[in-house]
């Protein structure tokens, strides 16, 4: 398939596409006229490198796991293809992501506190 019809499949603008070649994540075939030329398995591939920015990995970070990435829920990294630098990438992003976490809840749980303590003002002033 051509890019613009990737790009319909996918709903992923063709310059995104364009930038994930650039990013070394895509890798279509060129036919004689110079065109992309993406195989069916480009959809599935598209689709798991936006989640994985969505998530919040960088393009070098998915570069390093995405040539074991089986499907959305399964990766598949033999012990001796896991560089310490890939390693260290991905416990990088791990502790982001807890910090993350963190965060989120602390600021859920001052939202409930402030909410628990104006709510019941809240109900003795309609009275």
């Amino acid at each position: 398939m051509k890019i613009g019809e990737l790009a319909r499949r996918t709903g992923v603008p063709t310059r995104l596409l364009r930038y994930y070649e650039e990013q070394d994540l895509l890798h279509p075939d060129r036919g004689e006229n110079g065109y992309r030329a993406y195989g069916e398995a480009a959809v599935r591939d598209v689709q798991q490198i936006r989640g994985l920015l969505d998530s919040g990995l960088t393009t070098e970070m998915i570069r390093a796991i995405l040539p074991y990435l089986s499907g959305p829920d399964e990766i598949i990294l033999p012990a001796e293809h896991l560089t310490p630098e890939t390693a260290a990438l991905l416990q990088d992003h791990i502790d982001r992501i807890q910090a993350r976490i963190d965060c989120l809840a602390r600021n859920r749980d001052r939202l409930s506190g402030y909410l628990a303590a104006v709510r019941p003002r809240e109900n003795a002033a309609r009275r």
